[in-house]
């Protein structure tokens, strides 16, 4: 696990099962950036918390994911805990308290590969998921997952549920994914670019 999702863990084990359950119902109402959809309520209540935390990185990658939960803690009125998430998060690799701290921050961060920049643009604008499953079956889905990203009813969601494995792959599989919305999406990822 990376710093800064140990960090969210950290800070939802630290709640009572009240709170953890307050912080989940103020989950759903919290203002998200543009961009970014909501974790769906059937989906969310029944998670813990180490369920929770991996929902949290894959609909909103580490930082934002963390901010969001400083956003609900301290709504909550426990700023203690979501400031034990920042100062964990500072002493982490890459000091991202600034972007935790900025949440309007929508300038993609250096050092983040394509596919985590555009996240948001990937999953609504790209229409043909099915060409790009096909180019990472094998190697970079196992068959397990290509199925169940091949049973999503719309190209969003399909989209969305291949970025839900996201957070285990390495640059590699990163390229990969890239290379075949480059093969199937040319003028996408040429817009996307030069954005």
């Amino acid at each position: 696990m990376g710093c800064t999702r140990d960090a969210i863990l950290d800070a939802l084990e630290n709640l009572t099962a009240d709170e953890f359950k307050k912080f989940k119902m103020k989950l759903l109402s919290v203002p998200l950036r543009e961009g970014y959809g909501r974790i769906p309520r059937g989906t969310l209540l029944p998670l813990d918390a180490v369920d929770l935390t991996d929902k949290l990185v894959s609909y909103y990658l580490e930082t934002y994911g963390a901010e969001l939960t400083a956003l609900v803690l301290r709504d909550m009125g426990m700023q203690e805990v979501a400031e034990q998430l920042q100062e964990t998060m500072s002493k982490g690799p890459r000091n991202v308290l600034a972007e935790v701290r900025d949440p309007l921050q929508k300038t993609a961060k250096p050092g983040l590969h394509f596919v985590d920049q555009h996240r948001a643009a990937l999953i609504a604008r790209v229409t043909v998921v099915d060409g790009v499953l096909d180019a990472l079956y094998g190697k970079v889905l196992t068959e397990e997952q290509y199925q169940a990203v091949r049973a999503e009813r719309t190209s969003s969601d399909k989209m969305r549920k291949l970025f839900s494995f996201s957070p285990a792959w390495n640059m590699t599989c990163k390229d990969l994914l890239l290379q075949a919305l480059r093969d199937t999406q040319p003028y996408l990822v040429d817009d996307l670019e030069q954005s």
